[in-house]
């Protein structure tokens, strides 16, 4: 990353935190674990593990970034090789077009609550598509929300500072008013406080380590990128306390409010469980009969989740995936087009389908941490402890047998067997839960701490292979980027002899990539 584009201080990294932390899918998970049976003492002592564990992971996995300056698309070539780094990229690609479309059919119904508390008419169609599972209104949301994330995806990362703050305080002015409406009608936190769970398959332990694997699955693919975001660091650790402070703190604050807020409203709406903030908002304005004061304090809120979803939409999905893109294709793609890309992709994926109830959220989000748990692990064991942060920044855009990174014929077999191991003790687990959502093994309850299985099987056994069968050139190379010295420049590469290098830069928006088509 060039020095003139790390333009995120220590400030920035809280406003980042403020955006991925404090958003719709917080709210949710938190609400949801109510929903999924357990007290709400229960569910938040879930998450506030899980939300340490993301700051953790955050620290860890933008190391590089912060060190190197250099992204997730980048840095997979030295774990995986200058060809077998396409592989995580197209499953993070895959992963994140699901998290795209959840956030944006989430955005879209926000923004039909936002223009329904404008016009009834709206608010009150019934009309529906897709068999009934999808309102015709919250398709129309879509589109118009759609149209605003486009104008957004304009602006360069290195310039979204100052919208994130905005997106921030409108949002945390929802959480403040819902949770005030919430508190004060009810006189204190509902009802479910005192009432007894019942979680699933009545297993109280293995619940909370279902919601805390949540937390980690939800956020999972995002500080698996993290470096995407601390490449842009203006001085060295401006992430890391920030990251461990504010993530955590972030997540939990936002998760406890979903709890209260369900917990209240539960009571007030009639009993039902309520785990969407939006549709929460749906049903106080049709509680309060289309009142002026409901229908106002509707639509800022309703306002307040759409900047929201927009927010992390750039964040975690749009910015990181339109990187992976670029390094899949780079003479074709960019940033921009591979985001615009992903935004088509996620309508396909039908994200009204897998939100239809909460125990289908929480599986699909837990699911996919099988696949991510497994690459963090191995990126961390690669990076912390095999090279103890020591890379050959030059080689990795040198795109043939010339690099110390292009292995087996571009191939790292070390990372796949590992990523494998990973995978295989929760796979079946996986399948047995959505096949039969009924089923419960032992099978199921390793499915039920994916990440935490996932992540360390797949941590210990990358270090071990390494230790016995050690990759070529460990300890050479530098522990942190030198900005004396210059990569992707054709000239500068030219001097020492390579020309498999394609460096482009498009639309204001930086890809670098080697060109391995011609090898």
């Amino acid at each position: 990353m060039p020095k003139e584009r790390r333009t995120y201080a220590i400030w920035s990294y809280c406003i980042y935190w403020c955006i991925s932390g404090m958003c719709i899918s917080a709210y949710t998970t938190g609400s949801t674990l109510l929903a999924f049976g357990l007290t709400p003492q229960q569910a938040i002592g879930a998450l506030i593990v899980g939300a340490f564990c993301t700051g953790l992971l955050s620290v860890a996995c933008g190391w590089m970034g912060e060190r190197h300056h250099i992204g997730f698309t980048v840095s997979s070539r030295h774990t995986w090789g200058m060809r077998g780094a396409y592989f995580p990229i197209i499953i993070r690609t895959f992963v994140t077009i699901f998290w795209d479309g959840l956030q944006a059919y989430w955005g879209g119904q926000a923004t039909t609550v936002t223009l329904g508390a404008i016009f009834t008419s709206l608010a009150h169609m019934k009309s529906t598509l897709a068999g009934g599972v999808l309102m015709t209104k919250d398709l129309i949301g879509m589109v118009i929300y759609y149209v605003f994330f486009i104008a957004i995806m304009q602006v360069p990362p290195e310039k979204l500072q100052k919208p994130f703050i905005v997106s921030s305080i409108l949002f945390a002015g929802t959480l403040i008013g819902l949770l005030a409406w919430a508190v004060s009608t009810v006189d204190g936190g509902g009802p479910m406080w005192k009432e007894p769970g019942n979680p699933s398959h009545g297993s109280i332990g293995w619940s909370m380590m279902f919601g805390i694997t949540s937390i980690l699955g939800a956020w999972g693919g995002g500080t698996l990128g993290q470096s995407d975001w601390t490449r842009y660091a203006d001085r060295p650790f401006a992430p890391t306390l920030s990251q461990m402070f504010f993530a955590p703190i972030m997540i939990t604050v936002t998760c406890i409010v979903g709890i209260v807020v369900t917990s209240c409203a539960k009571q007030i709406l009639g009993g039902q469980i309520i785990w969407q903030p939006f549709v929460l908002m749906a049903r106080i304005q049709d509680f309060y009969g289309d009142s002026p004061r409901a229908r106002a304090a509707v639509f800022f809120a309703g306002l307040g989740c759409t900047c929201a979803q927009l927010g992390i939409s750039i964040v975690l999905n749009s910015v990181s995936a339109g990187m992976d893109m670029a390094g899949l294709n780079p003479k074709y793609l960019n940033i921009r087009r591979g985001a615009f890309i992903l935004a088509a992709a996620g309508i396909l994926s039908n994200p009204w389908q897998y939100l239809s109830n909460a125990t289908t959220f929480l599986t699909v989000i837990s699911g996919f941490g099988i696949f991510m748990a497994p690459f963090t692990g191995v990126m961390l064991a690669d990076y912390h402890i095999v090279r103890r942060y020591v890379i050959k920044m030059e080689d990795l855009y040198i795109g043939d047998k010339r690099s110390l990174y292009w292995y087996w014929h571009g191939f790292h077999w070390r990372a796949l067997v590992a990523w494998v191991m990973g995978i295989f003790p929760t796979m079946p687990g996986m399948i047995m839960t959505v096949t039969d959502p009924t089923a419960y093994n032992a099978w199921v309850k390793l499915f039920n701490i994916t990440f935490f299985i996932g992540l360390s099987v797949s941590f210990v056994a990358y270090c071990v292979i390494c230790w016995i069968s050690p990759p070529p050139g460990l300890g050479i190379g530098e522990t942190h980027h030198d900005d004396s010295m210059v990569f992707g420049e054709k000239d500068s590469v030219a001097s020492r002899g390579s020309e498999s290098f394609d460096h482009k830069e498009k639309d204001g928006l930086e890809t670098k990539v080697p060109d391995l088509s011609s090898v």
